[in-house]
């Protein structure tokens, strides 16, 4: 895929050990969120707790959310560093790691777009995550305008993904407009096909709809296929990436398409072993009868249609509200984490 296709391969992790091994299976470039981050540090105590306890030394004054936080950023500026060749080669495209906003930011525009400009200083190819939200989506646009490049997440949809793009594109117009660069930028727009499908079979089972089961592993897919073409369509600058794997049609059904696949590690190494032949699908529309099952679910219209909703319900829907709170409830894991090493628990 990566080499006979323009369809590129993130690792879903800026964990150091599987980033390497990914980008000698071609991967060029890495995402984070605040759930694998803190995934990572808390598999790997040997390296993290030490290297938490001198962060809590050299910060004396630090809470738990700023040493936590700062352990995430040393995790990224390292995968950075990993991927700095790559980001040369492809001149800014790929060769960028995601660093996450904090989520409990999401309310405040000004806020988010002030972290990603702390992030975007971090290293030359850092690639900023906000949420797609109406004040997400807000603050990207400031941020692009300011020269960081984004990655939009919480983000499931196709109408959320256009209003991303939308909002994308008219940064670097004003961008341009201004005489600033946009030459190195690298935005990309994720859609997150497995938490749609997810989302949908809680859905069909809440509301006792009757679907073959099977459909309903198409239907991250079936978003993530139309926002690809409406993104090719409209000319928009910023690529769509997959991500949130439950099945390997999230993968194989994207080959041959100008866009990014970051699945996990553990995921890259069952597409390795599948034997599946990565030739391009991408222009392969999905079933028509599986898009008519899929129909019969008004969330599903909701997620595929480009006007299915509008920025004001895009936090509301389930995959967002959903999400978002794992992902806060991930920050809070993180300062629990953090409290045990620099406050442990007496021994009883």
């Amino acid at each position: 895929m990566t080499q006979h296709t323009p369809t590129v391969l993130w690792n879903d992790s800026a964990d150091p050990i599987e980033l390497a091994q990914a980008m000698r299976w071609g991967c060029v470039g890495a995402t984070c969120n605040p759930v694998i981050a803190y995934s990572t540090i808390k598999k790997n105590p040997a390296i993290w707790v030490p290297r938490i306890r001198e962060i809590a030394e050299r910060l004396p004054t630090a809470g738990e959310a700023e040493i936590g936080w700062q352990a995430v950023k040393d995790m990224t500026v390292e995968a950075a560093a990993m991927l700095e060749d790559v980001f040369e080669t492809y001149q800014g495209r790929n060769g960028r790691v995601s660093v996450q906003t904090d989520p409990r930011l999401h309310r405040d525009k000004a806020a988010l777009v002030d972290q990603a400009l702390e992030f975007h200083a971090l290293a030359k190819n850092i690639i900023v995550k906000i949420p797609a939200t109406k004040v997400g989506i807000a603050a990207m646009e400031e941020a692009t305008y300011r020269g960081v490049s984004i990655n939009a997440t919480v983000s499931f949809t196709v109408p959320q993904a256009v209003a991303v793009g939308e909002a994308i594109e008219r940064a670097l117009v004003r961008r341009e407009a201004e005489g600033l660069d946009v030459s190195t930028m690298g935005p990309v727009v994720t859609i997150m096909g497995g938490r749609l499908d997810d989302w949908l079979k809680k859905v069909v089972a809440r509301d006792k709809l009757t679907i073959d089961p099977g459909y309903l592993e198409w239907a991250g897919v079936a978003a993530l296929k139309r926002g690809y073409q409406v993104f090719t369509e409209r000319g928009f600058r910023s690529r769509i990436l997959s991500a949130a794997f439950r099945n390997h049609m999230q993968w194989s059904e994207l080959i041959g398409g100008d866009l990014v696949v970051s699945p996990p590690f553990a995921w890259q190494q069952r597409f390795n072993a599948s034997g599946i032949d990565p030739v391009a699908r991408i222009d392969t529309p999905v079933d028509p009868r599986i898009l008519a099952a899929l129909e019969q679910i008004p969330d599903f219209v909701r997620a595929y249609e480009v006007d299915g909703m509008t920025t004001d319900e895009f936090e509301h829907y389930g995959s967002c509200s959903t999400t978002l709170r794992q992902f806060l409830a991930a920050d809070a894991d993180l300062d629990s984490l953090v409290r045990d090493i620099i406050v442990p628990a007496p021994l009883t």
